[in-house]
Formats: structure tokens, C-alpha cells, sequence
């Protein structure tokens, strides 16, 4: 099934929201040991706990990485649980390079057995950085979300730079429904190809969306950001679907005691129960 008729499907079934998996070693609750064993205890706890409520898990791969090669073996066995949960796995690990090293790692994470169903991508070496990501998504029934408008602070010192009448992010936004347009979704008209763009920057947001309407939206920046569910509801197209909308710390380490499992259950439900209400009021 095309990626962004998978995740219309499942965001229907249950809400419209992304868990982030950022094992911080430093951040782990009490009782998680800071190490390989321990982060894949954690991971799988947070799964269990939200599982019935969000459809989605996006494991950072820089905190799996760190641990070298037992962090990137828990990183795969993560996201191996995470299908036996019937859960979409965005891997976020902003992928981009040229030639046969973006080939690679398209490869890598995009191959028709992987347990990814779709990874970031960030585009700023041009289509050709992007393109073997997209030919994995044709062939596999893969995703990508391309980097558009960053929900951190700086991301304007680049992305809002002046290109004539447009800013650098709108000419961004202008390819990626371009590349889009060839991956459609038969059920949703929804594209395999994905924009990620930021809940902290509402209005950059909103116009967007009117620049990539076939693009389903992965949005980061609600909860510990400073988004707020009003701030993401104009990145959803008009019927209530089309984005995804990822908290990491606001759930995961809702609580650092004993009750982690169920503080980050409360958590993931309270997001859904708040998106779920602003995105189908009137």
C-alpha cells in the first residue's frame, strides 16, 4: 500500500499523532539502565503504552547511534517491535547525499523487507540528493518526509532567506510537491512524499500547505517546542487528514519515576483527545 494511504488509514483508526523515540541515556526513569539493554526496555515500554492510541513511532537515530553498535541493533529491534504492534515507523535521521552514498542509504533503510516505513530526508544538496529516496518509495511502498520549515529556532538564518518573491522554504515547498505528484496515493491522493514543517511556525505552516496540497505534513515542535494544537490545525487539508504530529519529551519522559509507562499512556492520549478536538471543531 502507498506510505501516505497507510498513514491516512491508521491516523483515522486512531488520532493523528507521531510518538518521537529519543532515548536520552541521561533522561532514562529511574530504574532504566543507562545502556544498550536498558534504552531498548524503555523503547518498548513506550510502545506498549501508546500503542492504542498513536499510530506512529519516530525513533531518532542520533541517541541510538551514540551507543555504536549495540544502540543501532536496539535501534533495528525497536522498530521490529514496533511493526508486531502494527504501528508506521518514521526513522528520523535527515538523510542526504549524492551519488551512490544517497543510493546507500536509501538502500539501507528504504529496502522492501526493512521494518522503516519511511525517513527523513533533508534536500539542501538538490534533487539528486533526493531522488534515490524517492525511486525506494516507488518500488517499496516507502515514505520520506523532506525538511521544509524546521521548527527550531535558527532554521531562518536559511530557510528565510529572500530567492526573489519567495523565501527559501516556499521554493523548498515548491519541489517537494513537484516530487510528490509522482508517488500519489490511489486511495487518498495523498503523496509517498512528505514535508516536515514546524508547529512553532503557524503561519509559515499555513501557507504551505496551500503550496503542497498532495504533501502529507510530519510536524514537530507541539508540547516541549512550545507548539500548541491550535497552531498545526492549517496543516491538516480540509477533510481532517494530511499530517501527523510528532511529540518526543512531552510523552516519553512524561514522568521520570516509577509510573513512566503510564504517565507517557496519559500523555499520548491527552495530545490525541487536544488535536483530535481543535482539528474537527467548526
Amino acid at each position: 500500500m502507498n506510505f501516505a494511504d497507510a498513514l491516512t488509514a491508521k491516523s483515522k483508526e486512531k488520532s493523528p499523532i507521531c510518538v518521537g523515540l529519543d532515548p536520552n541515556l541521561n533522561k532514562l526513569p529511574k530504574g532504566i539502565s543507562p545502556d544498550p539493554a536498558g534504552v531498548l526496555e524503555f523503547c518498548k515500554g513506550i510502545i506498549d503504552s501508546v500503542s492504542d492510541v498513536a499510530p506512529v513511532i519516530k525513533p531518532q537515530l542520533a541517541y541510538f547511534e551514540v551507543m555504536g553498535w549495540e544502540g543501532m541493533k536496539v535501534f533495528w529491534e525497536v522498530c521490529e517491535y514496533a511493526k508486531t504492534k502494527d504501528l508506521l515507523v518514521i526513522a528520523d535521521g535527515k538523510r542526504n547525499d549524492i551519488g551512490s552514498t544517497c543510493d546507500a542509504y536509501a538502500k539501507a533503510y528504504l529496502h522492501k523487507e526493512s521494518p522503516v516505513d519511511a525517513l527523513t530526508v533533508s534536500p539542501y544538496l538538490g534533487s539528486d540528493g533526493v531522488r534515490p529516496f524517492i525511486e525506494r518509495c516507488k518500488e517499496n511502498d516507502k515514505g520520506i518526509f523532506v525538511l521544509v520549515k524546521t521548527s527550531n529556532p535558527s532554521s531562518g538564518e536559511l530557510q528565510d532567506l529572500p530567492t526573489g518573491d519567495e523565501a527559501i522554504h516556499e521554493h523548498m515547498a515548491q519541489l517537494v510537491e513537484a516530487w510528490g505528484t509522482e508517488v500519489l496515493g490511489p486511495e487518498t491522493s495523498l503523496s509517498a512524499i512528505g514535508a516536515v514543517v514546524g508547529a512553532t511556525y503557524p503561519e509559515e505552516l499555513k501557507y504551505l500547505r496551500t503550496l503542497m496540497p498532495h504533501c502529507p505534513f510530519l510536524i514537530p515542535g507541539y508540547g516541549a517546542q512550545g507548539g500548541g494544537a491550535k497552531d498545526i490545525k492549517d496543516g491538516f487539508i480540509p477533510d481532517g487528514t494530511g499530517a501527523i504530529v510528532n511529540s518526543s519529551r512531552g510523552i516519553i519522559f512524561a514522568s521520570n519515576g516509577s509510573d513512566w509507562k503510564e504517565a507517557a499512556a496519559k500523555a499520548a492520549r491527552d495530545m490525541a483527545e487536544e488535536i483530535d478536538g481543535v482539528i474537527n471543531s467548526n
